[in-house]
């Protein structure tokens, strides 16, 4: 039995090796910027290191919120208010935030997530990823309920409709210049003029 492990570490030794020093020449050459795409070394030992580190019994919880179109529209108003900023209304990931992470936050509706069990979603609600962008959003009572309410509409993300993706635009945050925008435009159309035509009028 010894001479199994001998010969698997002799031969599993010089890869992880050339992997490490090939890491490293490379990061000499390009640094540590995060505004490199990760190379499919970086992306294969991340996906390792994320489920070696899920517990085994994280990844056997089964969902104890039902589906239902109250639950997904509860879920659905806060994915647009704390999630899209980074995962974008549809979970495709292509928002600026999202896009500047690295690794850059995940399209959502690919095989990559939907092969992950209910209890592994969430686990990351809950417990975040290391060394990524992802926060961990745990805590008691209702919040476990949120994550597990969020985990049926990351189910629904491949199905959801024009009017939906509508709703949660008009609840994902706005910054200062957007909201007055926002205003001038309701302004206009109801009968008024934008602030900047206003003030020309008056010079």
């Amino acid at each position: 039995m010894r001479w199994r492990w001998f010969l698997a570490g002799a031969i599993s030794f010089p890869l992880v090796a050339g992997a490490v020093a090939w890491m490293v020449l490379k990061t000499g050459a390009n640094g540590w910027s995060a505004r490199m795409p990760p190379t499919r070394l970086e992306a294969f030992l991340a996906a390792q290191a994320r489920s070696l580190s899920m517990p085994a019994a994280a990844m056997q919880r089964t969902n104890p919120v039902s589906e239902s179109p109250a639950v997904l529209a509860e879920a659905r108003a806060h994915w647009a208010d704390h999630c899209a900023v980074c995962h974008a209304n549809d979970g495709s990931g292509e928002t600026p935030m999202g896009k500047q992470m690295f690794p850059p936050a995940p399209d959502m509706r690919q095989p990559a997530t939907r092969r992950r069990t209910d209890g592994e979603l969430f686990y990351v609600i809950e417990n975040g990823i290391r060394l990524t962008g992802m926060p961990g959003w745990g805590g008691a009572g209702d919040r476990e309920t949120d994550s597990w309410k969020l985990v049926r509409f990351i189910r629904h993300l491949p199905q959801l409709t024009t009017q939906e993706l509508q709703e949660m635009e008009a609840l994902n945050p706005k910054s200062p210049d957007e909201l007055k925008e926002e205003q001038e435009e309701k302004e206009f159309l109801n009968g008024g003029q934008p602030h900047e035509h206003t003030t020309h009028r008056q010079h």
